[in-house]
């Protein structure tokens, strides 16, 4: 992604697990890429910069997160007005390293989301989910989201 976000772009490479970080830095430094920032988030909070994202690419990651309301609701603020959130996952139960969209669409809605598209991916298994996510103002109060039947 860095020739397409050009140099003037920034991408911001996160994970939570510390040995991905150290590979990412490393792999970052042999190719020189000069607009990858690495960084480390938390498992309920990317901690990322207030309105600093255009866009949030989750890539065949979803599954894996243990607090995803939590998540989604830490990641408004660090979007941009207009911004978009991509999630690519495949078609299986979480417990096979995807997530069902009827629970993707779930949890993403009980935290304001709004759904744009949703289409499989030529060729796989997986497929790319885009959402608009609310406003500060206007996600909903932590108590008041309400948890999706499924399993996880």
């Amino acid at each position: 992604m860095s020739p397409i976000v050009g140099p003037n772009g920034r991408i911001i490479a996160e994970d939570i697990v510390p040995n991905y970080l150290q590979s990412l830095r490393k792999r970052v430094r042999d190719l020189g890429l000069q607009n990858i920032v690495v960084s480390r988030g938390e498992a309920h909070d990317p901690r990322l910069p207030a309105d600093s994202v255009d866009i949030a690419i989750l890539v065949h990651m979803y599954h894996e997160v243990e607090q995803p309301y939590a998540l989604l609701y830490n990641l408004i603020p660090a979007l941009k007005p207009e911004a978009r959130v991509g999630i690519v996952d495949a078609f299986a139960p979480t417990s096979k390293h995807g997530t069902p969209p009827n629970l993707l669409r779930c949890e993403l809605a009980a935290v304001g989301y709004r759904e744009i598209s949703f289409d499989r991916l030529i060729g796989s298994d997986a497929y790319l989910a885009i959402f608009a996510p609310p406003s500060v103002a206007s996600r909903p109060r932590p108590d008041a989201i309400v948890a999706c039947k499924g399993a996880r």
